[in-house]
């Protein structure tokens, strides 16, 4: 008998297949001996494929906590040279080697989203706007409508509306409403990153691929 671990709604249970039996896509029992000898085949070449996969992501995750580790500890002995203690999350910071031809770099990616206080933002822009409308230059009037747009999944895109706090405007209301987007913005998530780099034969920094799909 041979276990295959299937997860039902409930919770994960051993399916036990019968000797000389495979499962199909169905969840059949089908007899090894009426399956296509290619079928077994690429059967066999997927699952060892997937084992190697398995292992090398293992691999892979086992390297990027000792580089974070080393990069961390590197920090802290750094820190210790100048009687400091570091607190909090350490990151956007890079590691060169003497001669400058490799890098390790870390950085911190934070995802945001925006509060409540942004739609009040929305009303004093709308009002301006509205003031505005007789002699408003039509591009500052389409940029500003089409920041507050959404996408087909009812999403605000976050670059447009952080965009609207680089444009000059002269307007103690504005300024007043910039302020409420700025308020509004929350840290949803952050990520690390590790990355590295060396140089290459036009002397400029290449980054180290770790992506399977970039190699």
């Amino acid at each position: 008998m041979t276990e295959v671990m299937q997860k039902n709604e409930q919770s994960e249970t051993a399916l036990v297949i019968p000797e000389g039996y495979m499962v199909d896509r169905k969840g059949r029992f089908v007899p090894i001996a009426q399956i296509d000898d290619h079928d077994l085949l690429m059967d066999e070449l997927v699952r060892g494929l997937i084992i190697g996969a398995k292992i090398r992501r293992e691999k892979l995750a086992d390297f990027k906590k000792l580089a974070f580790d080393d990069c961390h500890a590197f920090l802290e002995l750094l820190a210790e040279k100048y009687d400091r203690k570091l607190g909090g999350k350490k990151g956007n910071v890079q590691f060169t080697t003497f001669d400058g031809s490799q890098q390790v770099r870390i950085a911190i990616q934070e995802s945001i989203v925006f509060g409540p206080e942004l739609q009040i933002a929305k009303d004093m822009i709308d009002e301006l706007v509205s003031e505005w409308s007789a002699g408003a230059n039509e591009n500052l009037r389409a940029i500003i409508t089409d920041a507050f747009q959404v996408d087909k999944a009812g999403n605000i895109s976050t670059s447009r509306i952080l965009s609207l706090r680089r444009i000059k405007i002269d307007d103690e209301r504005w300024l007043e409403a910039m302020n409420a987007v700025a308020e509004s913005i929350l840290i949803a998530s952050s990520k690390s990153y590790v990355r590295f780099y060396e140089k290459g034969e036009k002397d400029e920094m290449q980054a180290i691929s770790l992506d399977f799909a970039k190699l």
